[in-house]
């Protein structure tokens, strides 16, 4: 009883001191608070003006995208294929991937299709092996003998060529900025003939290409490409990718056009019947020209204030071109030549006693390579393919040396045909079913 009263007083004691306390802090606080006076209410202070931040819109939190399986992608596929405007066609088709070589889809992938100019990708491809990425195409300048002490050769300088395509406009940038352009692929080869001393040739320049065996055109070619500057003849002496650019203008309303051929020689002619008609009038142009002759005919109307036609036609025997443009640059060099130019036909060899004076080597095939595949150069591919024949062939430039002058060959597979069958090894050595490749010509324009 007595503990029990003592827990109580203890306990009303506590109470009383913490009662205490909180009276005392609440008391502290409140006199420290100073009491309200009166004052004069101030004037408002004019808020600043934030200045102007144009308004963010929000960035969309990203969604993802729904992923696409397998099958949705065979059935879009599938779905494509039967579409109106492709049910009809022949469509081969085979995905692969390349992380575990799983064929993903494939549809008539077994099946032959016409290549077109994929077919470049096996000849460069067999040519960048076989040949080699630092391999020069060679131009030969051979003679009877040195220019003597006064630059003078005795006889006929000759020749002769093995398909450097380098020889071109291609090669030196645009021909409309510059006309001096046609000419600078041979103003090298004359920079040799130069640097060797010769000042005066006591003959003509004799073009020689007989190093390419076989017909000037691929035997699959269509007639109608021909003209063109993508079914130009492949030669041993190229120049300017085989073609001229043709140009034509209108004149005055009820007059001719006006018709101009670049570079400027005596191997084309042309018969122009096109007359110049007046505004109101739609363009009626036609440009043909014979197969096998530089013959251009131009005929139709065209409209006076018509901005005009322009293109490149292919050349029927560039070597003649070749040869009369390279005489025209010597002698406008200052070298003087007495005699005149011809060329030789293509399956005879020249004179085998001559020494070479002078060579002129093309950039290396890594360039070339490319200057064919990226705008798909047909006349490039063919010369590539023909000089991996030539490569191989058992009888090289030094055979052709040693032959008799105007020696005839015999029948021997073509430049192409052989061509033809080191791109058959090639690809075989690498993986390619013996039937898996039907090829033709080099460059795919054939049909």
């Amino acid at each position: 009883m007595k503990n029990n009263r003592q827990k109580v007083v203890l306990l009303i004691s506590v109470l009383s001191f913490v009662i205490s306390l909180g009276i005392a802090t609440s008391s502290t606080l409140a006199d420290s608070t100073p009491l309200a006076t009166a004052s004069p209410t101030p004037k408002p202070t004019p808020t600043p003006k934030p200045p102007f931040q144009p308004s963010i819109p929000p960035t969309p939190s990203p969604t993802s995208l729904p992923v696409q399986t397998l099958e949705e992608l065979q059935l879009k596929i599938r779905q494509r294929m039967s579409a109106p405007e492709v049910r009809r066609g022949r469509v081969g088709i085979k995905i692969v991937s390349l992380n575990s070589g799983k064929v993903i889809f494939e549809n008539d992938s077994d099946k032959y299709f016409m290549p077109a100019s994929n077919m470049k990708n096996f000849t460069v491809a067999t040519a960048m092996e076989r040949l080699g990425p630092d391999f020069r195409f060679v131009t030969s300048v051979f003679a009877k003998a040195l220019p003597d002490a006064s630059g003078t050769i005795k006889g006929d300088l000759r020749i002769f060529g093995r398909g450097d395509v380098s020889i071109s406009t291609a090669f030196f940038g645009t021909t409309a900025a510059d006309p001096e352009t046609y000419y600078k692929g041979l103003d090298r080869l004359v920079d040799k003939i130069e640097a060797a001393g010769v000042k005066r040739v006591e003959g003509g320049i004799v073009g020689d290409e007989s190093y390419f065996k076989g017909f000037a055109i691929p035997g699959t070619w269509e007639w109608d490409d021909l003209q063109w500057y993508y079914g130009s003849e492949i030669s041993a002496l190229p120049l300017n990718d085989n073609v001229v650019d043709i140009a034509v203008v209108p004149g005055a309303v009820g007059g001719p056009c006006i018709v101009s051929i670049s570079p400027s020689n005596t191997l084309f002619q042309v018969t122009n019947t096109c007359t110049t008609s007046n505004n109101s009038a739609k363009r009626e142009l036609r440009i043909n020209k014979r197969i096998d002759r530089n013959i251009v005919e131009i005929s139709g109307t065209m409209p006076v204030d018509d901005t005009g036609w322009r293109n490149p036609i292919s050349i029927t025997h560039p070597a003649n071109l070749f040869v009369e443009l390279l005489r025209h640059r010597l002698e406008k060099r200052g070298i003087v030549i007495t005699g005149s130019s011809r060329n030789l036909p293509a399956n005879i060899s020249g004179d085998s006693s001559q020494i070479e004076i002078a060579k002129l080597e093309s950039p290396p095939f890594s360039l070339i390579a490319a200057k064919t595949m990226k705008p798909s150069q047909n006349m490039y591919t063919e010369t590539i393919l023909w000089t991996l024949g030539e490569q191989s062939r058992v009888s090289t430039i030094s055979t052709v040396s040693t032959v008799a002058p105007g020696t005839v060959h015999a029948a021997v597979p073509d430049s192409s045909t052989l061509g033809l069958t080191i791109v058959k090894g090639f690809m075989k050595q690498i993986g390619v079913p013996d039937d898996g490749i039907l090829q033709y010509d080099g460059s795919g324009l054939s049909r």
